[in-house]
Protein backbone atom coordinates (compact mmCIF):
# COMPACT_ATOMS: atom_id res chain seq x y z
CA UNK A 1 0.00 0.00 0.00
CA UNK A 2 3.01 2.20 0.77
CA UNK A 3 4.25 1.60 -2.48
CA UNK A 4 0.68 2.77 -4.59
CA UNK A 5 0.72 5.77 -2.51
CA UNK A 6 4.26 7.06 -3.03
CA UNK A 7 3.61 6.32 -6.92
CA UNK A 8 0.12 8.12 -6.74
CA UNK A 9 1.91 10.96 -4.76
CA UNK A 10 4.71 11.04 -7.20
CA UNK A 11 2.46 10.96 -10.38
CA UNK A 12 0.80 13.89 -9.11
CA UNK A 13 3.68 15.90 -8.36
CA UNK A 14 4.76 15.20 -11.80
CA UNK A 15 1.38 16.44 -13.23
CA UNK A 16 0.10 18.61 -10.61
CA UNK A 17 -0.82 21.70 -13.42
CA UNK A 18 -2.86 19.96 -15.64
CA UNK A 19 -4.61 18.08 -12.40
CA UNK A 20 -5.32 21.02 -10.50
CA UNK A 21 -6.75 22.88 -13.60
CA UNK A 22 -8.98 20.15 -14.52
CA UNK A 23 -10.13 19.68 -10.88
CA UNK A 24 -10.76 23.65 -11.39
CA UNK A 25 -12.84 23.28 -14.56
CA UNK A 26 -15.13 20.49 -13.07
CA UNK A 27 -15.60 23.44 -9.69
CA UNK A 28 -17.18 25.37 -13.16
CA UNK A 29 -19.41 22.79 -14.48
CA UNK A 30 -20.67 22.29 -10.45
CA UNK A 31 -21.76 25.78 -10.05
CA UNK A 32 -23.27 26.07 -13.31
CA UNK A 33 -25.45 22.49 -13.22
CA UNK A 34 -27.02 23.51 -9.90
CA UNK A 35 -27.96 27.26 -9.59
CA UNK A 36 -30.98 27.06 -11.56
CA UNK A 37 -32.90 25.50 -9.16
CA UNK A 38 -32.74 27.62 -6.48
CA UNK A 39 -32.95 30.83 -8.80
CA UNK A 40 -35.52 29.41 -10.99
CA UNK A 41 -38.42 31.02 -9.52
CA UNK A 42 -36.39 34.71 -9.04
CA UNK A 43 -35.56 34.16 -13.13
CA UNK A 44 -39.47 33.63 -13.55
CA UNK A 45 -40.23 37.07 -12.36
CA UNK A 46 -37.36 38.54 -14.28
CA UNK A 47 -38.83 37.46 -17.29
CA UNK A 48 -42.41 37.76 -16.30
CA UNK A 49 -43.21 34.40 -17.90
CA UNK A 50 -45.54 31.42 -16.52
CA UNK A 51 -44.02 28.73 -14.17
CA UNK A 52 -44.86 26.12 -17.38
CA UNK A 53 -42.56 28.53 -19.47
CA UNK A 54 -39.94 28.86 -17.38
CA UNK A 55 -39.35 25.02 -16.60
CA UNK A 56 -38.42 24.81 -20.41
CA UNK A 57 -34.76 26.22 -19.33
CA UNK A 58 -34.07 22.84 -17.45
CA UNK A 59 -34.75 21.00 -20.67
CA UNK A 60 -32.60 23.50 -22.95
CA UNK A 61 -30.15 23.21 -20.39
CA UNK A 62 -30.30 19.03 -20.44
CA UNK A 63 -30.56 18.27 -23.78
CA UNK A 64 -27.13 20.76 -24.68
CA UNK A 65 -25.23 19.31 -22.38
CA UNK A 66 -26.29 15.79 -23.69
CA UNK A 67 -24.80 17.49 -27.14
CA UNK A 68 -21.68 18.50 -25.70
CA UNK A 69 -21.14 15.84 -24.34
CA UNK A 70 -21.48 13.61 -27.65
CA UNK A 71 -19.45 16.49 -29.65
CA UNK A 72 -16.84 16.69 -26.91
CA UNK A 73 -14.85 14.84 -28.58
CA UNK A 74 -14.08 16.66 -31.29
CA UNK A 75 -11.44 19.09 -29.34
CA UNK A 76 -9.45 15.77 -27.85
CA UNK A 77 -7.23 15.90 -30.73
CA UNK A 78 -4.27 17.47 -29.64
CA UNK A 79 -3.15 19.52 -26.07
CA UNK A 80 -4.19 22.85 -27.72
CA UNK A 81 -7.46 21.91 -29.02
CA UNK A 82 -8.46 20.55 -25.33
CA UNK A 83 -6.90 22.84 -23.71
CA UNK A 84 -8.62 25.90 -25.87
CA UNK A 85 -11.91 24.16 -25.76
CA UNK A 86 -12.11 24.09 -21.90
CA UNK A 87 -10.54 28.09 -22.09
CA UNK A 88 -13.62 29.05 -24.27
CA UNK A 89 -15.95 26.79 -22.07
CA UNK A 90 -14.55 28.08 -18.87
CA UNK A 91 -14.99 32.09 -20.02
CA UNK A 92 -18.33 30.99 -21.91
CA UNK A 93 -19.88 30.35 -18.34
CA UNK A 94 -18.87 32.95 -16.60
CA UNK A 95 -20.15 35.50 -19.66
CA UNK A 96 -23.47 33.53 -19.01
CA UNK A 97 -23.70 33.72 -15.78
CA UNK A 98 -22.97 37.83 -16.36
CA UNK A 99 -25.90 38.07 -19.09
CA UNK A 100 -28.03 36.24 -17.72
CA UNK A 101 -29.44 39.38 -15.88
CA UNK A 102 -30.26 40.96 -19.03
CA UNK A 103 -32.50 38.20 -20.31
CA UNK A 104 -35.63 39.66 -19.54
CA UNK A 105 -37.58 36.99 -21.80
CA UNK A 106 -37.80 33.42 -21.68
CA UNK A 107 -36.67 32.66 -25.30
CA UNK A 108 -33.33 34.75 -24.66
CA UNK A 109 -32.87 32.73 -21.13
CA UNK A 110 -33.34 29.21 -22.71
CA UNK A 111 -30.44 30.61 -25.46
CA UNK A 112 -28.27 31.00 -22.60
CA UNK A 113 -29.01 28.02 -21.13
CA UNK A 114 -28.49 26.71 -23.85
CA UNK A 115 -24.80 27.44 -24.57
CA UNK A 116 -24.31 26.59 -20.72
CA UNK A 117 -25.15 23.48 -21.35
CA UNK A 118 -23.34 22.51 -24.65
CA UNK A 119 -20.20 24.21 -22.66
CA UNK A 120 -20.71 21.67 -19.65
CA UNK A 121 -21.20 18.80 -21.69
CA UNK A 122 -17.80 19.68 -23.73
CA UNK A 123 -16.47 20.35 -20.00
CA UNK A 124 -17.10 16.52 -18.85
CA UNK A 125 -16.08 15.00 -21.52
CA UNK A 126 -12.31 16.61 -21.92
CA UNK A 127 -11.73 16.78 -18.24
CA UNK A 128 -12.78 13.28 -17.73
CA UNK A 129 -10.58 12.04 -20.91
CA UNK A 130 -7.04 14.43 -20.25
CA UNK A 131 -7.03 12.72 -16.91
CA UNK A 132 -7.37 9.68 -17.86
CA UNK A 133 -4.86 10.06 -20.71
CA UNK A 134 -2.40 11.64 -17.87
CA UNK A 135 -3.12 8.82 -15.12
CA UNK A 136 -4.29 5.65 -17.19
CA UNK A 137 -4.52 2.91 -14.89
CA UNK A 138 -4.07 4.94 -11.97
CA UNK A 139 -6.67 7.33 -12.69
CA UNK A 140 -9.49 6.22 -10.66
CA UNK A 141 -8.33 7.96 -7.89
CA UNK A 142 -7.93 11.51 -9.75
CA UNK A 143 -11.48 11.09 -11.15
CA UNK A 144 -12.90 10.78 -7.58
CA UNK A 145 -11.58 14.09 -6.96
CA UNK A 146 -12.78 15.43 -10.24
CA UNK A 147 -16.09 14.43 -9.63
CA UNK A 148 -15.50 15.86 -5.87
CA UNK A 149 -15.13 19.49 -7.42
CA UNK A 150 -18.91 18.86 -9.08
CA UNK A 151 -20.41 18.56 -5.66
CA UNK A 152 -17.74 21.25 -4.07
CA UNK A 153 -19.44 24.04 -6.59
CA UNK A 154 -22.53 22.34 -6.60
CA UNK A 155 -22.29 23.48 -2.94
CA UNK A 156 -21.24 26.92 -3.44
CA UNK A 157 -23.60 27.91 -5.43
CA UNK A 158 -27.01 27.99 -3.50
CA UNK A 159 -24.52 29.29 -0.35
CA UNK A 160 -24.01 32.77 -2.90
CA UNK A 161 -27.39 32.39 -4.37
CA UNK A 162 -29.63 32.16 -1.00
CA UNK A 163 -28.89 35.93 -0.23
CA UNK A 164 -30.66 37.78 -2.49
CA UNK A 165 -33.19 35.44 -3.48
CA UNK A 166 -37.06 36.64 -3.48
CA UNK A 167 -39.18 35.85 0.40
CA UNK A 168 -42.26 37.20 -1.18
CA UNK A 169 -43.09 37.73 -4.63
CA UNK A 170 -40.77 39.60 -6.75
CA UNK A 171 -43.67 40.76 -9.04
CA UNK A 172 -46.13 42.83 -7.48
CA UNK A 173 -49.58 42.65 -8.96
CA UNK A 174 -52.11 45.18 -9.13
CA UNK A 175 -54.34 43.90 -6.38
CA UNK A 176 -51.82 42.41 -4.07
CA UNK A 177 -52.79 42.13 -0.12
CA UNK A 178 -50.99 41.87 2.83
CA UNK A 179 -52.81 38.11 3.39
CA UNK A 180 -51.95 37.21 -0.29
CA UNK A 181 -48.57 38.53 -0.15
CA UNK A 182 -48.34 36.11 3.28
CA UNK A 183 -49.64 32.68 1.22
CA UNK A 184 -47.14 33.60 -1.77
CA UNK A 185 -43.88 33.63 0.76
CA UNK A 186 -45.55 30.14 1.78
CA UNK A 187 -45.90 28.75 -2.08
CA UNK A 188 -42.75 30.45 -3.08
CA UNK A 189 -40.58 28.21 -0.13
CA UNK A 190 -42.36 24.97 -1.40
CA UNK A 191 -41.78 25.72 -5.23
CA UNK A 192 -38.39 26.40 -4.56
CA UNK A 193 -37.62 23.29 -2.76
CA UNK A 194 -39.48 21.28 -5.20
CA UNK A 195 -37.45 22.26 -8.11
CA UNK A 196 -34.37 22.06 -6.21
CA UNK A 197 -33.17 19.43 -8.18
CA UNK A 198 -32.73 19.14 -11.77
CA UNK A 199 -36.40 18.49 -12.81
CA UNK A 200 -37.46 17.80 -16.28
CA UNK A 201 -41.19 16.75 -15.41
CA UNK A 202 -42.75 17.59 -11.92
CA UNK A 203 -46.09 16.95 -11.73
CA UNK A 204 -48.94 19.57 -10.20
CA UNK A 205 -46.55 22.43 -10.15
CA UNK A 206 -48.66 24.89 -12.50
CA UNK A 207 -51.20 25.14 -9.48
CA UNK A 208 -50.33 27.83 -7.68
CA UNK A 209 -51.00 31.29 -8.88
CA UNK A 210 -47.37 33.36 -9.15
CA UNK A 211 -47.87 36.71 -11.16
CA UNK A 212 -47.01 37.29 -14.59
CA UNK A 213 -47.55 40.98 -14.58
CA UNK A 214 -46.85 43.81 -12.20
CA UNK A 215 -43.42 45.53 -10.67
CA UNK A 216 -40.74 43.49 -10.92
CA UNK A 217 -38.79 43.04 -7.53
CA UNK A 218 -35.93 40.72 -7.68
CA UNK A 219 -32.20 40.89 -6.52
CA UNK A 220 -30.96 37.78 -8.24
CA UNK A 221 -28.80 39.55 -10.47
CA UNK A 222 -26.33 40.02 -7.93
CA UNK A 223 -25.96 36.63 -7.37
CA UNK A 224 -25.09 36.00 -11.29
CA UNK A 225 -22.25 38.84 -11.15
CA UNK A 226 -20.78 37.24 -8.21
CA UNK A 227 -20.81 33.63 -9.85
CA UNK A 228 -19.12 34.99 -12.40
CA UNK A 229 -16.81 36.31 -10.67
CA UNK A 230 -15.85 33.76 -8.78
CA UNK A 231 -15.66 31.51 -11.69
CA UNK A 232 -13.18 34.32 -13.68
CA UNK A 233 -10.15 32.37 -11.97
CA UNK A 234 -11.17 29.18 -13.99
CA UNK A 235 -10.21 30.23 -17.68
CA UNK A 236 -7.17 32.04 -16.18
CA UNK A 237 -5.60 28.92 -14.09
CA UNK A 238 -6.76 27.29 -18.33
CA UNK A 239 -4.54 30.22 -19.89
CA UNK A 240 -1.94 29.66 -17.15
CA UNK A 241 -1.45 25.92 -18.33
CA UNK A 242 -1.30 26.54 -22.13
CA UNK A 243 1.10 29.00 -21.18
CA UNK A 244 2.94 26.40 -19.39
CA UNK A 245 3.12 24.04 -22.18
CA UNK A 246 3.90 26.34 -24.23
CA UNK A 247 1.33 26.41 -26.49
CA UNK A 248 0.60 30.21 -26.71
CA UNK A 249 2.39 32.36 -29.62
CA UNK A 250 3.27 34.85 -26.91
CA UNK A 251 4.91 32.06 -25.23
CA UNK A 252 7.31 31.03 -27.55
CA UNK A 253 8.66 33.78 -27.65
CA UNK A 254 9.75 34.14 -24.29
CA UNK A 255 12.95 33.82 -22.65
CA UNK A 256 12.22 29.66 -22.67
CA UNK A 257 12.46 29.81 -26.36
CA UNK A 258 16.53 28.67 -26.31
CA UNK A 259 16.06 25.78 -24.60
CA UNK A 260 13.06 24.49 -25.95
CA UNK A 261 14.22 21.71 -27.94
CA UNK A 262 16.41 20.74 -25.67
CA UNK A 263 14.16 20.60 -22.72
CA UNK A 264 11.08 19.99 -24.53
CA UNK A 265 11.92 16.66 -26.19
CA UNK A 266 12.64 15.18 -22.86
CA UNK A 267 9.92 16.28 -20.81
CA UNK A 268 7.19 15.96 -23.06
CA UNK A 269 8.08 13.65 -25.44
CA UNK A 270 5.82 10.55 -24.34
CA UNK A 271 3.46 13.23 -24.03
CA UNK A 272 3.42 14.62 -27.53
CA UNK A 273 3.91 11.44 -29.26
CA UNK A 274 0.67 10.54 -27.62
CA UNK A 275 -1.35 13.60 -29.12
CA UNK A 276 0.19 13.09 -31.85
CA UNK A 277 -1.36 9.71 -32.47
CA UNK A 278 -4.54 10.95 -31.02
CA UNK A 279 -4.38 13.47 -34.11
CA UNK A 280 -3.60 10.74 -36.54
CA UNK A 281 -6.43 8.58 -34.88
CA UNK A 282 -9.22 11.00 -35.52
CA UNK A 283 -10.44 10.84 -31.72
CA UNK A 284 -13.83 12.74 -32.19
CA UNK A 285 -17.62 12.76 -32.11
CA UNK A 286 -19.81 10.00 -30.51
CA UNK A 287 -20.45 9.59 -34.72
CA UNK A 288 -16.74 9.29 -35.06
CA UNK A 289 -16.58 6.30 -32.77
CA UNK A 290 -18.93 4.24 -34.60
CA UNK A 291 -16.85 4.78 -37.91
CA UNK A 292 -16.52 1.22 -39.22
CA UNK A 293 -12.70 1.69 -40.15
CA UNK A 294 -12.13 2.51 -36.01
CA UNK A 295 -14.10 -0.41 -34.85
CA UNK A 296 -13.03 -3.32 -37.45
CA UNK A 297 -10.63 -5.89 -36.04
CA UNK A 298 -12.43 -5.47 -32.83
CA UNK A 299 -14.08 -8.82 -31.29
CA UNK A 300 -17.51 -8.68 -29.73
CA UNK A 301 -16.86 -8.15 -26.34
CA UNK A 302 -15.44 -4.52 -27.18
CA UNK A 303 -18.77 -3.63 -28.14
CA UNK A 304 -20.78 -5.19 -25.08
CA UNK A 305 -18.15 -3.98 -22.77
CA UNK A 306 -19.34 -0.23 -23.97
CA UNK A 307 -22.76 -1.17 -23.92
CA UNK A 308 -23.03 -2.52 -20.55
CA UNK A 309 -20.83 0.55 -19.32
CA UNK A 310 -22.85 2.91 -20.66
CA UNK A 311 -25.98 0.87 -19.37
CA UNK A 312 -24.81 1.22 -15.96
CA UNK A 313 -24.15 5.05 -16.12
CA UNK A 314 -27.55 5.38 -17.96
CA UNK A 315 -29.03 3.96 -14.82
CA UNK A 316 -27.12 5.56 -11.54
CA UNK A 317 -27.07 8.64 -13.31
CA UNK A 318 -30.56 8.48 -13.90
CA UNK A 319 -31.21 7.66 -10.22
CA UNK A 320 -29.27 10.94 -9.24
CA UNK A 321 -31.18 12.87 -11.27
CA UNK A 322 -34.49 11.21 -10.40
CA UNK A 323 -33.84 11.27 -6.61
CA UNK A 324 -32.38 15.08 -5.85
CA UNK A 325 -35.83 15.91 -8.34
CA UNK A 326 -38.22 14.09 -6.71
CA UNK A 327 -37.25 13.04 -2.98
CA UNK A 328 -38.81 16.71 -2.10
CA UNK A 329 -42.55 15.78 -4.13
CA UNK A 330 -42.51 12.13 -1.63
CA UNK A 331 -41.47 13.67 1.05
CA UNK A 332 -44.40 16.23 1.13
CA UNK A 333 -46.81 13.75 -0.37
CA UNK A 334 -48.95 10.60 1.76
CA UNK A 335 -47.94 9.30 3.83
CA UNK A 336 -45.04 11.37 5.20
CA UNK A 337 -46.40 14.53 4.69
CA UNK A 338 -43.14 16.50 6.25
CA UNK A 339 -43.06 20.13 6.51
CA UNK A 340 -41.98 22.04 3.28
CA UNK A 341 -38.49 23.23 4.87
CA UNK A 342 -37.76 20.22 6.45
CA UNK A 343 -38.21 18.08 3.34
CA UNK A 344 -36.78 20.85 1.16
CA UNK A 345 -33.30 19.78 3.35
CA UNK A 346 -33.53 16.52 2.32
CA UNK A 347 -31.78 17.74 -1.61
CA UNK A 348 -29.23 19.19 0.12
CA UNK A 349 -28.41 16.25 2.73
CA UNK A 350 -28.14 14.14 -0.51
CA UNK A 351 -25.74 16.25 -2.81
CA UNK A 352 -23.34 16.87 0.46
CA UNK A 353 -23.70 12.95 0.97
CA UNK A 354 -22.44 12.54 -2.59
CA UNK A 355 -19.55 15.45 -2.02
CA UNK A 356 -18.08 14.04 0.93
CA UNK A 357 -18.76 10.59 -0.32
CA UNK A 358 -16.95 10.97 -3.33
CA UNK A 359 -14.21 12.97 -1.10
CA UNK A 360 -13.76 9.88 0.93
CA UNK A 361 -13.34 7.61 -2.03
CA UNK A 362 -10.58 9.53 -2.71
CA UNK A 363 -8.62 7.24 0.05
CA UNK A 364 -10.48 4.54 -0.46
CA UNK A 365 -9.74 4.35 -4.73
CA UNK A 366 -5.97 4.07 -3.52
CA UNK A 367 -6.43 1.34 -1.02
CA UNK A 368 -8.84 -0.81 -3.24
CA UNK A 369 -9.39 -1.59 -7.07
CA UNK A 370 -12.35 -0.12 -8.90
CA UNK A 371 -14.23 -3.69 -9.30
CA UNK A 372 -14.44 -3.75 -5.65
CA UNK A 373 -15.21 -0.32 -5.38
CA UNK A 374 -18.10 -0.70 -7.68
CA UNK A 375 -19.40 -3.74 -6.03
CA UNK A 376 -19.99 -2.45 -2.88
CA UNK A 377 -21.35 0.94 -3.98
CA UNK A 378 -24.04 -0.93 -6.04
CA UNK A 379 -24.94 -3.74 -3.37
CA UNK A 380 -25.16 -0.74 -1.07
CA UNK A 381 -27.57 1.16 -3.48
CA UNK A 382 -30.48 -1.97 -3.63
CA UNK A 383 -29.71 -2.62 -0.01
CA UNK A 384 -30.46 0.96 1.09
CA UNK A 385 -33.28 1.30 -1.96
CA UNK A 386 -34.99 -1.92 -0.26
CA UNK A 387 -34.74 -0.43 3.21
CA UNK A 388 -36.30 2.78 2.61
CA UNK A 389 -39.21 0.79 0.63
CA UNK A 390 -39.49 -1.13 3.85
CA UNK A 391 -39.52 1.83 6.28
CA UNK A 392 -41.78 3.85 3.99
CA UNK A 393 -43.25 5.85 6.70
CA UNK A 394 -41.02 6.88 8.60
CA UNK A 395 -38.90 10.52 7.83
CA UNK A 396 -35.88 9.83 10.10
CA UNK A 397 -35.29 7.28 7.92
CA UNK A 398 -35.71 8.70 5.19
CA UNK A 399 -33.18 10.96 5.72
CA UNK A 400 -30.44 8.48 7.11
CA UNK A 401 -31.37 6.60 3.46
CA UNK A 402 -30.80 9.33 1.65
CA UNK A 403 -27.48 10.35 3.36
CA UNK A 404 -26.59 6.92 2.46
CA UNK A 405 -27.79 6.35 -0.65
CA UNK A 406 -25.61 9.62 -1.25
CA UNK A 407 -22.30 8.00 -0.06
CA UNK A 408 -23.07 4.78 -2.13
CA UNK A 409 -23.69 6.25 -5.54
CA UNK A 410 -20.82 9.00 -5.09
CA UNK A 411 -18.54 6.50 -6.76
CA UNK A 412 -20.32 4.75 -8.80
CA UNK A 413 -19.42 7.09 -12.14
CA UNK A 414 -15.91 7.23 -11.59
CA UNK A 415 -14.90 4.62 -10.89
CA UNK A 416 -16.57 2.48 -13.84
CA UNK A 417 -15.08 5.31 -16.37
CA UNK A 418 -11.51 4.31 -15.22
CA UNK A 419 -12.31 0.61 -15.05
CA UNK A 420 -13.89 0.68 -18.18
CA UNK A 421 -10.82 2.62 -19.60
CA UNK A 422 -8.32 0.18 -18.21
CA UNK A 423 -10.20 -2.78 -19.54
CA UNK A 424 -10.38 -1.03 -23.04
CA UNK A 425 -6.80 -0.37 -22.88
CA UNK A 426 -5.58 -3.73 -22.21
CA UNK A 427 -8.10 -5.49 -24.78
CA UNK A 428 -6.29 -2.94 -27.00
CA UNK A 429 -3.12 -4.29 -26.63
CA UNK A 430 -4.39 -7.73 -28.02
CA UNK A 431 -5.95 -6.19 -30.75
CA UNK A 432 -2.31 -4.64 -31.71
CA UNK A 433 -0.93 -8.45 -31.61
CA UNK A 434 -3.48 -9.39 -33.81
CA UNK A 435 -3.07 -6.77 -36.38
CA UNK A 436 0.64 -7.28 -36.24
CA UNK A 437 0.54 -10.97 -36.85
CA UNK A 438 -1.74 -10.46 -39.42
CA UNK A 439 0.34 -7.53 -41.03
CA UNK A 440 -2.22 -5.64 -41.91
CA UNK A 441 -1.03 -1.79 -40.75
CA UNK A 442 2.35 -1.02 -39.57
CA UNK A 443 3.13 -1.03 -36.15
CA UNK A 444 5.55 1.10 -33.95
CA UNK A 445 6.54 1.35 -30.38
CA UNK A 446 6.76 4.47 -28.49
CA UNK A 447 8.79 5.83 -26.29
CA UNK A 448 7.85 4.17 -23.71
CA UNK A 449 7.89 1.12 -24.91
CA UNK A 450 4.15 0.81 -25.70
CA UNK A 451 2.70 -1.25 -28.82
CA UNK A 452 0.95 1.34 -31.41
CA UNK A 453 -0.45 1.37 -34.89
CA UNK A 454 -1.25 4.25 -37.43
CA UNK A 455 -4.34 4.61 -38.07
CA UNK A 456 -6.40 3.63 -34.32
CA UNK A 457 -7.03 4.48 -31.21
CA UNK A 458 -5.09 2.97 -27.94
CA UNK A 459 -7.83 3.77 -25.69
CA UNK A 460 -10.96 3.92 -28.31
CA UNK A 461 -14.05 6.01 -27.31
CA UNK A 462 -15.07 5.03 -23.89
CA UNK A 463 -14.95 8.02 -22.04
CA UNK A 464 -17.37 9.69 -24.76
CA UNK A 465 -19.62 7.05 -25.09
CA UNK A 466 -19.36 6.36 -20.91
CA UNK A 467 -20.04 10.40 -20.59
CA UNK A 468 -23.08 11.03 -23.28
CA UNK A 469 -24.82 7.40 -21.39
CA UNK A 470 -24.43 8.99 -18.22
CA UNK A 471 -25.88 12.42 -19.66
CA UNK A 472 -28.73 10.85 -21.68
CA UNK A 473 -29.75 8.69 -18.56
CA UNK A 474 -30.10 11.65 -16.63
CA UNK A 475 -32.43 13.39 -18.42
CA UNK A 476 -34.76 10.61 -19.51
CA UNK A 477 -34.75 8.64 -16.05
CA UNK A 478 -36.36 11.77 -14.76
CA UNK A 479 -38.61 11.96 -17.27
CA UNK A 480 -39.60 8.54 -17.21
CA UNK A 481 -39.92 8.45 -12.99
CA UNK A 482 -41.65 12.21 -13.23
CA UNK A 483 -44.44 10.59 -15.78
CA UNK A 484 -45.04 7.48 -13.19
CA UNK A 485 -45.31 9.93 -10.08
CA UNK A 486 -47.91 11.55 -11.73
CA UNK A 487 -49.78 8.47 -13.03
CA UNK A 488 -49.10 6.36 -9.81
CA UNK A 489 -48.99 8.54 -6.83
CA UNK A 490 -45.48 9.17 -4.71
CA UNK A 491 -44.42 5.37 -3.58
CA UNK A 492 -43.77 4.59 -7.13
CA UNK A 493 -41.01 7.18 -7.20
CA UNK A 494 -39.12 4.43 -4.41
CA UNK A 495 -40.06 1.81 -6.84
CA UNK A 496 -38.80 3.02 -9.97
CA UNK A 497 -35.65 4.11 -8.34
CA UNK A 498 -34.87 0.23 -6.40
CA UNK A 499 -35.78 -1.85 -9.92
CA UNK A 500 -33.13 0.86 -11.45
CA UNK A 501 -30.59 -0.24 -8.88
CA UNK A 502 -31.67 -4.10 -9.55
CA UNK A 503 -31.06 -3.47 -13.04
CA UNK A 504 -27.87 -1.57 -12.64
CA UNK A 505 -26.42 -4.42 -10.44
CA UNK A 506 -27.09 -7.63 -13.00
CA UNK A 507 -25.57 -5.44 -15.52
CA UNK A 508 -22.80 -4.76 -13.58
CA UNK A 509 -22.03 -8.73 -12.91
CA UNK A 510 -22.63 -9.30 -16.92
CA UNK A 511 -19.69 -6.38 -16.92
CA UNK A 512 -17.52 -8.55 -14.76
CA UNK A 513 -17.64 -11.61 -16.59
CA UNK A 514 -17.36 -10.07 -19.86
CA UNK A 515 -13.81 -8.62 -18.01
CA UNK A 516 -12.76 -11.99 -17.42
CA UNK A 517 -13.67 -13.13 -20.58
CA UNK A 518 -10.90 -10.39 -21.52
CA UNK A 519 -8.50 -12.01 -19.53
CA UNK A 520 -8.86 -15.21 -20.84
CA UNK A 521 -8.54 -13.95 -24.19
CA UNK A 522 -5.38 -11.76 -23.29
CA UNK A 523 -3.56 -15.58 -21.99
CA UNK A 524 -4.80 -17.28 -24.88
CA UNK A 525 -3.26 -14.94 -27.63
CA UNK A 526 0.16 -14.35 -25.58
CA UNK A 527 0.45 -18.13 -25.77
CA UNK A 528 -0.47 -18.08 -29.49
CA UNK A 529 2.22 -15.44 -30.11
CA UNK A 530 5.00 -17.14 -28.31
CA UNK A 531 4.48 -20.18 -30.39
CA UNK A 532 4.32 -17.83 -33.29
CA UNK A 533 7.79 -16.19 -32.29
CA UNK A 534 9.78 -19.18 -31.29
CA UNK A 535 9.82 -21.04 -35.09
CA UNK A 536 11.23 -17.52 -36.42
CA UNK A 537 14.01 -17.34 -33.35
CA UNK A 538 14.65 -20.78 -34.09
CA UNK A 539 15.32 -20.27 -37.87
CA UNK A 540 17.29 -17.10 -37.59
Amino acid sequence: MKLLDERICSLFKRHWQHTLTYWSVFFSFGMCIAFLGPTILDLRCQTQSTLQQITWVFFSQQLFLLVGSSVGGLFKKTLLSSLSALLCCTFVISLVFAVIPLCNHVALLSVAMAIAGQSMGVIDNIANRQLVKLYQKDSATFLQALHFFIGLGALVTPLVADPFLAEDSCVLGVNSTANSSSSSTSDLEHLRSRMAGQVAALPNIFQYPLHTEGLVITRVAYAFWIMALINLPVPAAVLTLMYHERLLSCSSKSQHLLDKNSQTSKSHSGESESHTVDSEEGHGSLFCCCDAARVRGHPATFFIIHALGGAILFITDGIIGSYSGFVYTYAVSPPLLMGHKTAGCLDSVFWAAITLGRLAFIYLSCKFTASILLTVSLGGLILVQCLLLIFYTSSVFLFIGTCVLGLCISSVFPSMLAFTEDILDYKDRIKDLRLRMSGCVLAHVGPKGQIGSKGRGRKGCATTVLVTCASTGEMALQLLVGSVINSQGSYSFLVCCTGASFIAFFLFLLFLYTHHRHRNFHKDWSKYTEMEEKPKTGGS
